[in-house]
């Protein structure tokens, strides 16, 4: 039978719904694509980290009823968990997954579609519930379509509850799976040729809650797995970012990239205060000094941002923007509008900010992201560097990208596809936009 898998949101839906793809391959199913006109059934992995992604999703869900009435939809993901009965309630779904059952996805999908096939009675839509089905403690993924890098979940949950976000409800609390198990699986992703892995979590830092390991303990196991080349560390706390994991980066690791993604969220303290974050601009600007003095200036920092917080005055929105343009000057600002959540202490704040104020701030912020990489960008000018290019050709050219984050072109040279490649960079090879932030 052949299955078309949608995924909504984050890498770490990536990495589960390809691995929900390679379960069922090895059970006898075709992965097609969605619009295809010949998938046999759907699967539709959901994000809800604004308003906007659990109506995309639901939306989603419909188009797909149209295309094909009689092709069962199956449904998991965060807006799935907080959103169960909208999605239940819809025409063509037959199976809504809860945050705890992602183990028992692929399973369920192959029973469902084994008895249809077979001509016996498929159920009618239902709520799968934890009462009925043995929950899933953390459910390890990655994604395995890309042959240069893959995305490696080694962590899921958090228990931060910050007051703006549905994540904690969305996914649990934080919880891993031993790194033992992880070290296996960066190996299976060696084996396939990849070359490039980013390590990735809902709260990536917090690793260990569940095996008593730490975060520096997983990277110097896979530090060691053979065929893996490089690794990158996805969205991490300030907080959790310590200086001896950023010491060994600097000094013993060698495949450790000199890339950071670092969630700010705002640069006015009573607005971190008011979020329930962890730290204030003073600890945070004392991180990204000292990731800077170890690894020096070319160190690629990603930075989110999110603007329109309830109580978020002019004032403080620019004391945001002077901190991130004066004193922090990333390489990349990530910026979401504050969005409304049902259930979270933020929703209920008085001094909602207007939508019409938020995209403006969202503007002001583009522009000095645009200036600020640019800026990153055009001082590794003549620096020489090693590049993992990609395997594809676009248009004559391949792309690829350095240790710290700089996206890289050449013209399309099959011996150099795949592999690391030392160059010395020059304007024409820069690419300014870089959309594909981790």
């Amino acid at each position: 039978m052949k299955i078309a898998f949608l995924t909504l949101g984050c890498k770490l839906n990536y990495a589960e719904t390809s691995t929900y793809e390679r379960l069922l391959a090895r059970a006898g199913f075709e992965a097609v694509s969605w619009n295809s006109g010949k998938a046999d059934a759907y699967l539709v992995n959901t994000c809800s980290v604004t308003e906007h992604s659990d109506k995309k999703g639901r939306n989603l869900v419909r188009k797909l009823h149209r295309i094909s009435p009689s092709a069962p939809i199956f449904v998991a993901g965060c807006s799935a968990q907080l959103r169960r009965e909208s999605y239940c309630a819809l025409e063509g779904v037959v199976r809504v997954f809860s945050a705890d059952e992602k183990a028992l996805v692929a399973p369920q999908i192959q029973a469902y579609l084994s008895a249809s096939g077979n001509g016996s009675e498929a159920p009618s839509a239902v709520l799968t519930s934890s009462s009925e089905l043995t929950p899933c403690q953390m459910f390890p993924a990655y994604s395995g379509k890309e042959r240069t890098r893959s995305f490696l979940k080694v962590q899921d949950g958090c228990d931060y509850k910050c007051h703006y976000c549905t994540v904690p409800y969305a996914r649990g609390e934080s919880r891993n799976a031993p790194i033992a198990q992880l070290v296996e699986m960066a190996r299976e992703i060696a084996a396939g040729g990849t070359r490039e892995l980013v390590i990735t979590g809902v709260n990536t830092g917090d690793f260990g809650k569940t095996t008593g390991e730490s975060f520096f303990d997983l990277l110097k196991a896979l530090e060691k797995v053979e065929g893996i080349e490089r690794f990158r560390i996805s969205s991490i706390e300030p907080n959790l970012l310590t200086e001896a994991i950023i010491d060994w980066i600097a000094g013993t690791s060698r495949k450790f990239l000199p890339h950071f993604h670092i969630p700010l969220q705002s640069g006015c303290d009573a607005i971190l205060e008011a979020m329930g974050r962890r730290y204030r601009t003073a600890d945070f600007r004392k991180k990204i000094q000292y990731i800077r003095e170890k690894l020096g200036p070319d160190v690629f920092l990603g930075i989110d941002v999110i603007v329109g917080f309830p109580g978020e005055s002019e004032t403080d929105f620019e004391a945001t923007y002077r901190f991130l343009e004066e004193e922090i000057r990333p390489a990349f600002i990530h910026i979401f509008p504050y969005s409304r959540r049902p259930g979270t202490p933020a929703a209920t704040m008085k001094d909602q900010v207007q939508d019409s104020v938020k995209t403006e701030r969202v503007r002001r912020l583009e522009e000095l992201c645009r200036r600020l990489h640019a800026e990153f960008v055009r001082g590794q000018i003549g620096r020489e560097e090693e590049v993992l290019f990609e395997s594809s050709d676009k248009n004559g050219y391949m792309f690829g990208y350095t240790r710290n984050y700089v996206k890289v072109r050449a013209l399309c040279d099959t011996a150099r596809m795949g592999q690391l490649v030392r160059v010395r960079l020059d304007a024409s090879m820069l690419c300014v936009e870089n959309e594909d932030i981790l």
